[in-house]
């Protein structure tokens, strides 16, 4: 259970103003990057004990971005932290003005289990980055992982300024959140729990960011390169066993290629994983026997024509390829958040774009063409948190983009200078000179509308 006076203890910290020079901020990125440094060979052997990663494809999808995150805020905090000026209109001259980025308090960031560290420790960065105080709540269900990072955290921090508060999450989370007001809370996860952390986070009128999920969808055009486009979809559907928020949840694919993309994949995932992915050093494992439970069953919503074997007590699924699947299967109507990909065959834009406006505004979108003409029209015709052109979910790894959804695949944004956005209030600050104050500006007003509408025009 948290102690509320530990929360308390933390908000009496923030109002100190402790956390709010560039110095103090810069500093504390600084023994986070060095303190996730020192535990790099742990974090390896959490992730693989938990998920099965390797230490390279740990340190692509998890320390790896995290350490890029630290060093862009290192960089570039002071610019950041710069008021910025904005101009002043004619009714308020001869004022200046300008924007300050102040933090927001004491924050609340709830991470998930496919990515732990990635998605606990990135948005941290953009806390510490804008100064406030950071209340960070891992997932119990990469128990490996979250007792590395509670050693990192640890290690270096004050329980004033950082507190790491592990448990149950059904419990945990509600008893924070309904005792304590926190200043902004930032949860990744799914869609359910989504909505729920946004009543709690509503009944104090708290600010939310929300990254969730859903059926991100990936159209593969008759021009498009198959040979890359096949690595590309592989390459991240399959990552982490599928169970990434934007892997493409299923291929929509020109008729006339279908048959071509189907051989390719098929040919791509013998290389990448072998015929025995359960052994392969590259394939991962299923979190845990609910989420292999629950996947199991998709793989007879359709005809399989690549992979689908399974092993409980290995919590395996073998990367599996869906033809035939029914529109109203289940595993077209969830998030399939495993390695399960149905492919889908279509002959014109408005019969894909209705299996895709199915589940409106998804986290990501995904367009493999070599036509500007049908990549600007799709573009167009689909809204989605983010999207890639001939690539799968790698705009997620660019700091310069903002990354999140809109409706339920989420709320608001991060990564880079859009993370310290997030965690800032952006206060509005306008100065007037005192040498300077006509009478026209005060009443009695009778007579002046005609030179008020010139000025306000």
């Amino acid at each position: 259970m948290t102690d509320i006076n530990q929360l308390e203890t933390m908000r009496r910290f923030f109002s100190s103003g402790a956390t709010r020079p560039y110095a103090f901020r810069k500093e504390q990125l600084k023994k986070l990057k060095a303190s996730m440094l020192q535990h790099e060979q742990d974090l390896y052997a959490a992730l693989h004990s938990d998920l099965k990663k390797s230490p390279e494809e740990s340190w692509v999808t998890e320390t790896g971005l995290v350490i890029a995150e630290l060093n862009a805020a290192i960089k570039n905090l002071h610019h950041w932290m710069e008021p910025e000026h904005a101009r002043t209109n004619l009714l308020n001259m001869p004022s200046g003005s300008r924007v300050l980025k102040e933090p927001l308090g004491v924050v609340l960031i709830i991470g998930p289990w496919n990515y732990p560290v990635q998605l606990l420790f990135n948005p941290l960065v953009g806390a510490i980055a804008a100064g406030n105080c950071v209340v960070l709540k891992p997932s119990e269900f990469a128990p490996a992982t979250d007792a590395v990072m509670k050693k990192i955290i640890e290690d270096v921090f004050p329980k004033e300024y950082i507190l790491y508060v592990q448990g149950d999450g059904i419990t945990v989370i509600p008893e924070m959140m309904n005792q304590f007001s926190f200043d902004h809370v930032f949860y990744t996860g799914s869609t359910a729990v989504g909505k729920i952390i946004y009543k709690m986070a509503a009944e104090r009128l708290v600010p939310v960011t929300l990254e969730l999920g859903g059926k991100s969808p990936c159209v593969v055009e008759s021009d498009a390169n198959i040979k890359v486009a096949a690595r590309r979809i592989a390459m991240t559907k399959f990552s982490n066993a599928g169970q990434m928020c934007v892997a493409p949840d299923f291929v929509l694919v020109h008729a006339s290629v279908m048959d071509k993309l189907v051989a390719a994949l098929k040919e791509t995932l013998l290389k990448f994983f072998s015929d025995k992915p359960e052994d392969d050093y590259n394939y991962c494992k299923i979190i845990n026997e609910k989420q292999f439970n629950r996947l199991v069953p998709y793989l007879s919503q359709g005809t399989l024509v690549q992979g689908g074997r399974f092993d409980k007590e290995k919590l395996f699924i073998e990367p599996a390829i869906l033809e035939s699947v029914p529109a109203d299967a289940p595993v077209m109507k969830d998030e399939i958040f495993g390695p399960i990909l149905p492919v889908i065959p279509f002959t014109s834009m408005e019969e894909a774009k209705a299996v895709i406006l199915q589940h409106p505004n998804p986290l990501a979108f995904y367009i493999y063409t070599s036509s500007k003409k049908k990549e600007r029209e799709w573009l167009e015709a689909v809204p989605a948190g983010g999207s890639c052109v001939n690539n799968s979910s790698w705009h997620l790894t660019n700091h310069h983009l903002p990354f999140g959804g809109r409706g339920f695949s989420g709320t608001g944004c991060y990564h880079g200078k859009y993370s310290f956005e997030t965690f800032s209030h952006k206060r509005a600050v306008m100065k007037t000179p005192t040498w300077f104050d006509p009478d026209i500006k005060y009443p009695p007003f009778k007579g002046r509308l005609k030179l008020f509408k010139w000025v306000i025009r």
